[in-house]
């Protein structure tokens, strides 16, 4: 198994206070530990109906007929359904979540078309097997370049459907520009051009440019727990959908929009997530839901791997042509990027997310960045951690390097002179706030890892930047006193990485509570306070100011009844320890459940002891992140073995060092993934070729090498404790910095990703 070496903070902000800053295990981690907690696939109604899909074996057909009468007659099957069979039945399929079931025709491979419904799995799936289906195949539009040439395939003739679930928003991501339906089709959706500056002059002023054509792949988000949902019709016509969702409105708002529900209607209860990476926003719900509502009954539907690695949501492919000058000065003079994003079938707006990145990462006074979104008969692209941001770390970082090496300038230099600041334009024309790139980088510069210059054959190092932008939303909280004691926190949020430890930390902090004492609850749709999707590194940044205000609220209430109780002056008393004291007179103290049992049981008293807060903050600051590895490639077989790895990311404030280390060691171990191992391979029919864990390649533990974590503390203008999002950094630069270990190393620089162990030995072989 790999060692695992401690962060170090740049300061010691993080031990001004009693609970925020430490070290403190998940509040959950018992329950983990032992199994007890309760995810979706665990749960069971009276009556409960089990769903089974039959999925398109093709990329793109016809369907010209569908017989169900075999699969209606197996014993225990009570329920074959067509699209036309469900109450969506009229609805547009217009996204992923909206293609409840094929209609008329397939458009990529794993597709539902049937649902099965069974008093048993086995009965479900033996229904399943006697649906027969018959097919006229169509040719499917599969690769970038071709989809975009104007006598190619045209995917939506009639007009690609304009979707109503906007992912990327959650994501930070801007509206692109949506193709003219008047006009003549093609497979571009959407798509825009950033420019500034005097592009031609730019290049004419470079002393060397470098040009390439960068390619990546489908990348699933590989979590553990398959797509699960389980939905229960209640009196009134009403739903209550339990999910493993890292969304919870934006499923109940999905789900009420389909089914024709006023949202009043749909009560989505998230459960424990075994693993989402961006890849549970919304998926299978609605179908459940169709089902459910048909039926009325309670019914489940698990995907299978093969199913959820073929009708996901994976992070999109892309192609990125990348021209980038520089002077013989170091000056970043000039870039020219075209981007073709792969989004599958469905519109899926990350493009704009990945031009910006691109084009603002560093100072470049001359530069354009144009994209497009494609359609291919593929799953529609999704959110995978940080959306478009390891793709664009990993193409321009390649640039970078490329350039530094041709100028014989120092690599590390090179991005020092350029990086942007705060207060610099981006491409889009707004301005990064507070950003902090170069702390990075000088963090870096001067650690041991770096400045030791190993001489061993066939070893070699590189180091690349990430940068994600932070999104930031509304959000409330509530909580309230019990009288014994304890104080229970109500959230809407759905906790993914053990934020609510956190969450909890925060109270204790505010409360002087011992963290035993602090219960945090995570709420249902329709009792829980707004909060936002637990993605785009926003959650905490957006939350805490909402529970601050509602554990301040709680404190003055405490204060007022200790003040009466003591007859003194509020401003003479303090908290400690579930207990109210005067200052100065340890002896004279009064416990918070004593205040709180006098104040609900007398008339006319203070009642019961709650607060509650709200909170919309402005904007989000950006996380900046450099990751070093050493790597060792074995000159025989091409094998590329990570040695050692740095991770260093600009935090903010660290809420609690440990479990920022743990989403960076994940980061970490993904980034190495899209580096070396993983990939959705298609073949000329757009058949998914590698739809499990025994043919999609991920690092095992004991693969993993050393990490060392180094966390700095530089404050975000707005973020409460001065935080930063954490989530998605550590997997940003982790491509890129293996792609340059890699040319480094063996001197080759490869511009497709993943970078196998095949690729670098037929490289070193024509080499």
């Amino acid at each position: 198994m790999s060692e695992i070496a401690e962060s170090h903070s740049s300061n010691s902000k993080s031990t001004n206070y009693k609970y925020v800053g430490q070290r403190v295990p998940l509040h959950d981690g018992t329950q983990r530990i032992l199994g007890e907690m309760p995810y979706t696939g665990d749960l069971a109604f009276a009556g409960m109906l089990h769903l089974r899909l039959v999925i398109s074996p093709h990329a793109h057909a016809k369907i010209l007929s569908i017989d169900l009468s075999q699969a209606e007659k197996v014993p225990g099957v009570v329920g074959v359904f067509r699209a036309e069979d469900l109450p969506s039945r009229n609805q547009v399929i217009n996204s992923r979540t909206s293609a409840i079931l094929a209609k008329e025709r397939v458009l990529f491979n794993g597709q539902p078309v049937v649902a099965v419904a069974g008093e048993t799995v086995q009965a479900a799936e033996d229904g399943a097997e006697k649906v027969e289906i018959e097919y006229e195949l169509l040719d499917p539009v599969l690769d970038l370049e071709t989809a975009v040439l104007p006598d190619s395939n045209v995917i939506w003739p009639e007009g690609i459907p304009d979707s109503d679930v906007d992912m990327a928003a959650d994501h930070g991501g801007d509206q692109a520009e949506k193709q003219d339906t008047k006009g003549p089709q093609t497979n571009i959706n959407q798509g825009d051009v950033y420019q500034r500056g005097d592009l031609e002059q730019g290049f004419k002023s470079a002393d060397v440019i470098i040009e390439r054509t960068y390619r990546t792949a489908f990348v699933h988000q590989s979590y553990l727990e398959p797509q699960v949902c389980v939905v229960n019709p209640e009196i009134g016509g009403s739903l209550s959908v339990y999910v493993s969702t890292q969304g919870p409105r934006s499923v109940r708002n999905e789900v009420a929009r389909l089914m024709s529900l006023p949202i009043s209607k749909v009560n989505v209860i998230p459960m424990a997530v075994g693993g989402g990476f961006g890849g549970k926003h919304g998926l299978i719900e609605p179908l459940t839901a169709a089902v459910a509502l048909k039926m009325k009954r309670a019914v489940r539907l698990e995907l299978s791997r093969g199913e959820d690695f073929m009708g996901g949501m994976p992070s999109p492919a892309c192609h990125v042509t990348l021209k980038t000058g520089a002077t013989r000065d170091g000056q970043f003079c000039a870039l020219d990027a075209t981007v073709l994003m792969d989004n599958g079938i469905f519109a899926s707006p990350w493009g704009n997310l990945l031009a910006t990145l691109l084009g603002s990462t560093y100072n470049v006074p001359n530069a354009r960045v144009e994209y497009s979104e494609i359609n291919t008969n593929k799953p529609m692209g999704g959110p995978y951690r940080a959306p478009s941001a390891p793709l664009a770390a990993y193409v321009l970082e390649s640039n970078v390097d490329l350039m530094a090496k041709d100028l014989k300038l120092d690599p590390l230099e090179f991005r020092l002179q350029n990086a942007a600041e705060t207060g610099d334009e981006m491409i889009n024309g707004t301005q990064w706030p507070s950003v902090n790139i170069k702390a990075c980088l000088e963090r870096l510069k001067a650690h041991p890892l770096y400045q030791e210059s190993s001489q061993e054959e066939n070893t070699g190092s590189g180091f690349a930047v990430g940068i994600w932008r932070c999104n930031v939303s509304p959000a409330g909280a509530n909580c309230r006193m019990l009288e014994d004691g304890t104080l229970q926190l109500y959230l809407g949020t759905s906790d993914i990485s053990g934020i609510h430890t956190g969450f909890a930390q925060v109270v204790a902090e505010t409360l002087d509570l011992p963290l035993e004492s602090i219960e945090v609850l995570q709420q249902d749709t329709q009792s829980g306070p707004i909060a936002p999707v637990s993605g785009g590194s926003m959650v905490s940044y957006s939350v805490i100011p909402a529970i601050r205000e509602a554990s301040e609220e709680v404190r003055e209430r405490l204060l007022k009844l200790a003040s009466d109780h003591f007859e003194a002056s509020i401003d003479d008393l303090e908290l400690h320890q579930g207990t109210v004291r005067v200052k100065g007179v340890p002896t004279k103290t009064v416990s918070m459940a004593n205040l709180v049992k006098k104040a609900q049981s007398t008339r006319g008293g203070e009642g019961p002891v709650m607060g509650s807060g709200n909170c919309s903050l402005p904007e989000n600051a950006p996380a900046a992140s450099v990751h070093w590895v050493k790597i060792r490639v074995d000159p025989e077989t091409g094998e590329v073995v990570p040695l050692h790895y740095l991770a260093i990311q600009d935090v903010g404030f660290a809420l609690n060092p440990m479990l920022i280390e743990g989403q960076i060691h994940g980061g970490v171990v993904q980034g190495l993934g899209w580096g070396m191992r993983e990939g959705m391979e298609f073949d000329e029919q757009g058949l998914l070729l590698n739809p499990s864990f025994m043919d999609y390649a991920l690092f095992r533990a004991d693969e993993i090498p050393p990490v060392d974590i180094e966390l700095i503390e530089e404050p975000s203008p707005h973020g409460p404790f001065g935080i930063r999002g954490v989530g998605e950094p550590p997997i940003v630069p982790g491509a890129a910095a293996l792609a340059s270990a890699i040319q480094n190393t063996v001197g080759i620089r490869f511009c497709e990703l993943p970078v196998r162990s095949e690729n670098v030995w037929q490289a070193m072989k024509k080499a």
